[in-house]
């Protein structure tokens, strides 16, 4: 039974960052729009953008190791760590914006100052790392970073992972301190209220079972709601947003564009630490090395984290493989994605990545004794009693035909777009969150070309650096970094006023 139909301009499938992102910029840039939102969760930000759900560093690149390749020749290659930290600063300034333009009261409700650091052990490593801090500290984007293979100066910055460890291994690490943690489960709630205020319709407990174009060129939604009625909704631009759950629904629009492409799920564990002694002694994040055959997103970190106003203390990701493309999503995910136009696709990944497989069966397979190990790595004395397993959010990496051959496994975050932008759909994973400013702008970009002219000028006052590289405008860097650390209340003098105020 059809209990209600709708027609709007902009439909947002998801309740999470990127959708509460993209329609916080519309409603910026034409406020008369109406935007009607589905979520088939209770609540926002609920899923991949929940605070237990995502690594939360703010990705900034200033930390990441992964970032950052050595060339055969023994160079440094930071390219992609200069597009990541470029993205990030964008979405630091339209935070900023929303910040000053009162739409955003408390920023320490979402962000907060905190060292980054990089920690490596081994000669080979340590010689990697001093060559990457001396190509990464010539550029203005990352000023500030020290370095230090020093005993004494590794003690100060992270006692906790120093003390009690055996002082016959070479040791090093990178940190700068203007780094953030930033909790986009918090950030997302804090949007979709506002987006609320704004009469935005957001319908929680409603799940969306299909979409089709109707002959007038509009989307149409079957929508099911908590009681079971289905409604029909239809949009001009429909964005799909649902994180893993995104897939299916871009396959069911039909588009070409949505061919040949497939996912594959990838869980995580993180342990949290449960003891405030433990946790009062280490305030950073600290990334080191991936091990040989593990997915980049699988790089150990041993994070300061700031959640319901308490300081935690997280250490992980450790890989685990689920059928589920969402949390909340069915054990048939994977095997239902499979389609025939993806399945050579699939089977051509499944062929390629079979180490990777191996390593995901090895890692669901540990016991927790075993990730204990892994973690006296960062934390030589670390107590089992100490630490509890903590389930993440499910990652879908998109698999898709590229120049590297059939069924290439993507690990970034990608749209996928109609050719007339009347629809888009969001896939793939990290950086994910910190980089969906970015990322909306170019779904914006691409699917509203004509209306790009008229919005530049806008655009332009909420993100003051877009379109312009800040690479090449040393001077705007500076100008940006101050204004966003004043703004977001991250200036040097403020981290230890917050950290103390949050914990308490």
């Amino acid at each position: 039974m059809s209990s209600r139909e709708t027609k709007t301009d902009v439909i947002l499938i998801g309740a999470g960052i990127m959708s509460a992102t993209l329609g916080t910029l519309l409603k910026e840039l034409v406020p008369e729009w109406e935007i009607t939102v589905f979520e088939k969760l209770e609540n926002a930000g609920e899923e991949s953008s929940n605070e237990w759900n995502n690594a939360g560093t703010g990705h900034a690149a200033l930390c990441e190791l992964n970032y950052t390749v050595e060339n055969p020749d023994g160079s440094i290659d930071i390219s992609k760590a200069i597009k990541i930290n470029e993205q990030f600063q964008l979405s630091m300034q339209f935070w900023s914006y929303l910040v000053e333009s009162k739409l955003i009261r408390n920023p320490q409700d979402f962000i907060i100052p905190l060292p980054h650091m990089s920690l490596v052990q081994g000669e080979q490593d340590v010689t990697f790392l001093k060559k990457r801090f001396e190509a990464m500290s010539n550029n203005p984007l990352f000023q500030g970073m020290e370095f230090s293979d020093e005993p004494q100066k590794l003690m100060e910055w992270i006692p906790l992972i120093i003390q009690d460890r055996p002082s016959n291994e070479p040791i090093a690490a990178t940190k700068i301190d203007s780094g953030t943690d930033v909790n986009f489960g918090a950030l997302t709630r804090i949007l979709f209220d506002h987006l609320k205020s704004k009469n935005v319709d957001i319908n929680y407990k409603h799940s969306v079972d299909n979409i089709k174009r109707t002959r007038d060129g509009l989307w149409e939604l079957k929508v099911r709601n908590d009681s079971g009625n289905v409604e029909r909704h239809t949009a001009k631009f429909v964005f799909i947003g649902g994180g893993g759950g995104s897939l299916h629904l871009l396959q069911k629009s039909g588009i070409p564009e949505g061919k040949h492409i497939g996912g594959f799920p990838v869980s995580g564990i993180f342990m949290v630490c449960n003891n405030p002694d433990v946790v009062a002694q280490h305030h950073a994040k600290v990334y080191g090395k991936a091990k040989v055959g593990a997915p980049p997103m699988s790089v150990p970190h041993l994070d300061t984290r700031f959640i319901d106003n308490k300081k935690s203390l997280l250490f992980g990701p450790f890989a685990g493989f689920s059928p589920k493309f969402l949390k909340t999503g069915s054990i048939f995910d994977l095997v239902t994605s499979v389609k025939p136009d993806n399945l050579v696709t699939m089977l051509s990944a499944g062929a390629k990545n079979m180490s990777l497989t191996k390593y995901l069966i090895e890692q669901v397979m540990l016991s927790k004794e075993k990730r204990m190990e892994e973690l006296r790595e960062f934390i030589p004395n670390a107590k089992s009693e100490d630490w509890d397993l903590v389930v993440a959010g499910q990652r879908v990496q998109v698999i898709k035909d590229t120049e590297a051959g059939k069924g290439t496994l993507q690990f970034g975050t990608e749209v996928i777009s109609a050719a007339d932008g009347s629809i888009a759909a969001l896939l793939g994973a990290s950086p994910g969150a910190s980089t969906a400013v970015s990322v909306m702008l170019e779904l914006i970009k691409k699917c509203f070309p004509q209306q790009m002219k008229a919005w530049e000028p806008k655009i332009k006052e909420m993100i003051p650096s877009y379109g312009v590289s800040l690479l090449k405008n040393p001077e705007l860097i500076q100008e940006i970094h101050t204004s966003t650390a004043r703004t977001l209340g991250l200036s040097e003098n403020l981290p230890l006023q917050i950290t103390r105020q949050t914990v308490s």
